[in-house]
């Protein structure tokens, strides 16, 4: 017991910066750029490595891979703070580091949250980029194209970093248990769900699951030598109640038919429940949104198309902004889906032709809506009789588009609901028009 606290006292750094990764292999996460064989990866191996930008939010790896790409390629190391760093301190390090360079020496520049740097500061990096005096790498959690100038922006590789998956972290935790950095050599008894919570909860943010996970340990119940971490240890600590909710079990889909039901049957305050329910259980909001987005179109439809802009703006802001933030812009917009005007007809449509195009796979197109590209196509009588619609007074041809055996099968059938009456009664005018003129084709 007493080496534990002593453990603890005399190693002040935290958990995740004991834990910071010094070679590639260690990262977790980022395959897309730090896999075998991957461009990343690939630059800073062969030490190639470009003055570049890490975009991803928090926790992701940003500042680790810079260190990493210093310690492989055995440059100099300088950290820059875009709150206290002045233009002055910047031509400082910027003119030891062009002295570094004429004696074959590598310095690379981290500049942590670079978008809060002003422009006059972002100035000041330009010309030694230029020159090669300096390998900048800057990383930050808003869009570059909008908080880097051009001028700089224009001479780096812009890498985004994606938050880390739930199996990510908890390989993290484990390592955290197991390694001699962090809380390896003691007795820790914590269950796989309890490392498997504090992962959901982190979402994608390793530094935050450390965080956690000491906190959790720190606090957790002593007897003898060992440690247990208890799922009320986690509640404490995050603050948030450890839900009934296994992601791929089966009350995600309870919970997530139950949102999808509520917005179907236009009862707003259930939907928001069930959305609060997910989201604070730590559900993906882009899963979230994604349902949204189908929901959109299968129980909205035409009767309001721009439930559609609307599902897919939020799945946009989910993406900007992230949890919590992101929170009210799913709520606006499972409440918008819920007190929108219903109609299943597009999946209906989609549905019935896919049971023909299942069953009658090889229906020809007919020869009248046939690009004829070549001599041969237009001798075989492919694209005759086509009419371009936009040439007709109605805009309308009365041409067969459908095949032989499929000739007056209908597979929208709109109905009444907000502004799908405007497309039934559209509809209905355009089958009226085509059946007069078929019927003077065929006098």
């Amino acid at each position: 017991m007493n080496e534990q606290l002593s453990f603890w006292n005399e190693n002040n750094e935290p958990l995740a910066e004991r834990l910071r990764p010094t070679s590639i292999d260690e990262i977790v996460g980022q395959d897309h750029l730090l896999g075998k064989g991957k461009i990343l990866r690939n630059m800073i191996e062969s030490d190639k490595v470009p003055s570049m930008i890490f975009w991803g939010p928090p926790g992701v790896g940003k500042t680790t891979i810079a260190k990493v790409i210093a310690n492989v390629t055995k440059a100099d190391f300088i950290t820059f703070s875009a709150v206290t760093s002045g233009i002055k301190e910047i031509k400082t390090v910027m003119e030891e580091a062009e002295k570094n360079r004429l004696f074959g020496g590598k310095t690379i520049v981290f500049v942590d949250e670079i978008h809060r740097f002003n422009k006059a500061q972002q100035d000041a990096f330009l010309p030694f980029v230029e020159k090669g005096s300096i390998i900048l790498v800057g990383a930050t959690t808003e869009n570059p194209s909008f908080e880097i100038n051009n001028a700089l922006l224009s001479r780096c590789k812009v890498f985004v970093l994606n938050p880390l998956s739930v199996e990510d972290i908890v390989s993290l935790l484990k390592k955290a248990i197991s390694d001699k950095r962090g809380f390896g050599g003691m007795k820790i008894k914590i269950s796989k769900q309890i490392l498997e919570t504090i992962a959901t909860f982190s979402n994608g943010d390793a530094r935050g699951a450390l965080s956690t996970l000491e906190m959790v340990v720190l606090n957790g119940d002593r007897q003898d030598d060992t440690i247990t971490v208890s799922k009320e240890i986690v509640e404490q600590v995050t603050s948030k109640k450890s839900f009934l909710y296994d992601k791929k079990g089966e009350e995600h889909y309870n919970l997530i038919s139950a949102l999808h039901k509520s917005m179907r049957n236009s009862d707003p305050d259930a939907a928001v429940y069930w959305l609060a329910r997910m989201l604070e259980a730590g559900e993906d909001p882009l899963y979230i949104a994604r349902r949204v987005v189908r929901f959109a179109s299968e129980d909205v439809g035409l009767a309001d198309p721009r439930a559609m802009e609307v599902a897919v703006s939020a799945y946009q802001a989910c993406h900007f902004i992230g949890v919590p933030e992101c929170n009210v812009c799913l709520t606006e917009a499972v409440v918008y889906m819920a007190m929108s005007p219903k109609s299943n007809a597009m999946e209906v449509a989609y549905n019935r032709a896919a049971e023909d195009a299942r069953k009658m796979i090889d229906e020809p197109v007919p020869l009248v809506i046939r690009n004829a590209p070549t001599k041969l196509m237009k001798e075989l009588g492919y694209g005759d009789g086509y009419i371009y619609a936009h040439d007709t007074k109605e805009k309308i041809a009365s041409m067969q588009c459908l095949p032989d055996s499929l000739v007056g099968k209908e597979y929208f059938t709109p109905g009444n609901q907000g502004l799908e009456a405007k497309y039934k009664a559209r509809l209905e005018e355009i089958k009226k028009w085509k059946e007069a003129h078929s019927a003077k084709k065929e006098k």
